[in-house]
Parts: C-alpha cells; sequence; structure tokens
C-alpha cells in the first residue's frame, strides 16, 4: 500500500495575480508549479502546519486563513490529501530554499505544469468560483 502524506497550501492572490512556486530538483514532482505549502508533520494541526511552511518556504507569515478546497490523489508512490487555505501573507515572500517563485493571472493557469493533484482547484481558479 502506498504511503498517505497530508499537504496543507496557501492559495495566495494580490491584485488579480496567485502565487506559485516551482518545485525543486530532486523532490516528488521535481520542475512542476505548486502553491507554496507543505506535508503536515504528525501531531501538528493544519494552522500550523501551513504557518509554519509559509515561514520556511517564504519568510514570512501568513494569516486569515480558510480552507477553501480539498482532494485526494494517487500516485504510484504516495496517496496525497490536500487541503488548501486562502490567506493573506504578512510581507513581501522572498523564496527561502532557493525556489523559483512567479505571480501569475488566472489565464496563465494553462501555460504552466502543475502537479495532476491540483487541476480541480485551478479549473475553479480560472472559472473564479474558488
Amino acid at each position: 500500500m502506498a504511503d498517505r502524506v497530508v499537504v496543507v497550501a496557501a492559495v495566495i492572490e494580490e491584485n488579480g495575480r496567485f502565487l506559485i512556486a516551482r518545485r525543486l530538483a530532486g523532490t516528488h514532482l521535481a520542475g512542476y508549479w505548486e502553491f507554496p505549502g507543505g506535508k503536515v508533520h504528525d501531531l501538528e494541526n493544519h494552522g500550523d502546519a501551513l504557518r509554519r511552511e509559509i515561514l520556511e518556504e517564504l519568510n514570512t507569515g501568513i494569516v486569515n486563513t480558510r480552507r477553501i478546497f480539498f482532494t485526494e490523489h494517487a500516485y504510484e508512490e504516495r496517496t496525497v490529501e490536500l487541503h488548501f487555505y486562502r490567506g493573506d501573507l504578512t510581507a513581501e515572500p522572498r523564496a527561502a530554499l532557493g525556489q523559483e517563485l512567479r505571480w501569475i493571472t488566472r489565464e496563465e493557469f494553462r501555460d504552466l505544469e502543475f502537479p495532476p493533484a491540483d487541476s480541480a482547484l485551478i479549473d475553479g481558479l480560472i472559472n473564479a468560483s474558488l
């Protein structure tokens, strides 16, 4: 049976643009674009995990979070349980891990490669239903 991983991710929108990050080489789905976030540790709640991940990845805090979407996706090597949260950053994001960051419009989502698990969320963002 494949491992199960619980992940939280932040959907940050400012002035009609969304913050995305490129997955680093050597990671699962390297090179794909994603929403900042990461794995929830044992005994950690979603809010604490999201704040920790945003600080570790973007050198800033996140406030006003609310869950907007949940999905599960089975990859060959693991099943990912994804919880997406809208939120506001407390400062300008800076790539703490050397990852590429980009602000994109709704229209640009289709031009970039995202993990298959993100497809329903992205459809909702493109259609402005999420």
